[in-house]
């Protein structure tokens, strides 16, 4: 081996490091800025939660909600005194959905799609 081919190594294993050490620098800050955001869930059984089913690119029906879910999800219940809260039964079925009846109908909408008209 000549010199020429030791330099073109080291030169190759220099840009290795630099390009290990600059990765290891963003993993860093991306983990600082994502520590920022995560907070501490602490509950204690009997605590009232809401389940959030409504992620951000989706909406979710109950049907959907896996019995299994993370505790991301959850989100601490603050009494209000303006919050009802039903204590009606609901009739489930086998599979854990049940039927939604709407009470009132507030409005109507009509979309038209090529020569369907679709309410």
């Amino acid at each position: 081996m000549d010199s020429l081919d030791t330099d073109f190594l080291r030169d190759g294993m220099e840009q290795v490091h630099m390009i290990q050490y600059r990765l290891l620098t963003a993993q860093s800050r991306q983990k600082s800025y994502a520590d920022r955001r995560v907070r501490a869930l602490m509950f204690m059984e009997g605590d009232h939660v809401w389940l959030r089913v409504s992620p951000v690119k989706d909406v979710m029906s109950l049907s959907a909600v896996h019995a299994v879910f993370h505790v991301s999800m959850l989100r601490k219940y603050i009494p209000n005194e303006s919050h009802v809260l039903s204590l009606d039964s609901v009739e489930l079925g086998p599979d854990l959905t049940f039927e939604e009846e709407p009470i009132v109908i507030l409005d109507r909408q009509v979309r038209k799609i090529r020569t369907n008209e679709i309410a």
